[in-house]
């Protein structure tokens, strides 16, 4: 029971240590304390994780890695019998959700680059078929765009509305949707509005063939990965199963609690997590750069 109640009290450190340093929080709440004058940068680091998460999948992320951590370490001292063991395998377990929400963040870019043809598709029929204006095509295209969109053109839709200026419109949603593909259509629409023509058509064709081939091509990118992904499981699964064949080979466990055993196990602990992300870093497909960005 004293056992349990150490690796309880070293995840609980290990997460307020992890917050305190990555995010600047402060307190003893599972959240962000309340900023001072004094807390400009951790303002602007708890700004930025809120515009990449959004705050309630900030409060979810933070309460699931409440659970976790406690959760890991609980595991860690069952299976190791050793403070230390259990207190790094807490720690690890409190990092998931904060990569799960990262991997759910770019499925969602990686939608929204997807639906970006059908839109500026959307937008060049309104534009020349139907006639509408500009700005009435682009708010009537994300009214019916993708739903993890439309609060964006919703928001830009509302600062069209108050000041008639598509400039300060178009701003607010590249800023909300942060974009490559967005910035590109919104300056290409800010263009033709305030400069006229009749090559809007034609531009808007252009875009749309180049943001085709961009989508289908790291369609294809991540589709050739897919074995590769799956054999990445594999750098979890097997030292897991190892180490749970370990218990039960001779006194596994008691040797798993000796001080040297507690310091091998952190260092094959972080030598999975090392290789883990080493392999995710060689399987990201790199990401386009805002050219437009304010």
């Amino acid at each position: 029971m004293t056992g349990l109640a150490l690796a309880a009290l070293a995840g609980t450190g290990a997460y307020y240590l992890s917050t305190a340093l990555l995010l600047g929080w402060r307190g003893l709440g599972v959240g962000p304390a309340r900023p001072s004058a004094s807390g400009r940068r951790r303002v602007a680091v708890g700004g930025g994780l809120r515009r990449r998460v959004g705050d309630a999948e900030l409060r979810q992320v933070v309460a699931t890695t409440a659970v976790a951590l406690p959760a890991g370490a609980v595991v860690g001292l069952a299976v190791f019998g050793g403070v230390l063991a259990a207190s790094t395998l807490g720690a690890c377990a409190g990092a998931v959700p904060w990569m799960s929400a990262r991997v759910r963040r770019a499925e969602a870019r990686a939608a929204a680059q997807e639906a970006w043809p059908h839109l500026l598709e959307e937008i060049r029929v309104q534009t020349g078929a139907l006639g509408r204006s500009i700005p009435q095509a682009l708010f009537e295209a994300g009214r019916t765009g993708p739903v993890s969109l439309r609060p964006a053109f919703e928001a830009a839709r509302r600062e069209w509305s108050l000041s008639t200026d598509l400039a300060r419109a178009v701003s607010v949603l590249k800023a909300r949707l942060a974009d490559p593909t967005a910035d590109a259509a919104c300056e290409t629409l800010l263009v033709a509005h305030e400069v006229g023509g009749t090559d809007l058509d034609r531009r808007l064709e252009a875009l749309i063939e180049d943001r085709v081939l961009d989508v289908q091509g790291r369609k294809d990118a991540r589709s050739r990965q897919a074995g590769v992904r799956f054999a990445r499981r594999f750098t979890l699964l097997v030292p897991a199963g190892m180490a749970l064949v370990g218990m039960s080979i001779g006194d596994g466990r008691a040797a798993y609690a000796t001080p040297t055993g507690q310091v091998l196990v952190v260092v094959g602990i972080a030598a999975v997590v090392a290789c883990w992300l080493w392999a995710g870093h060689l399987l990201v497909v790199p990401a386009e750069g805002r050219v437009f960005q304010e």
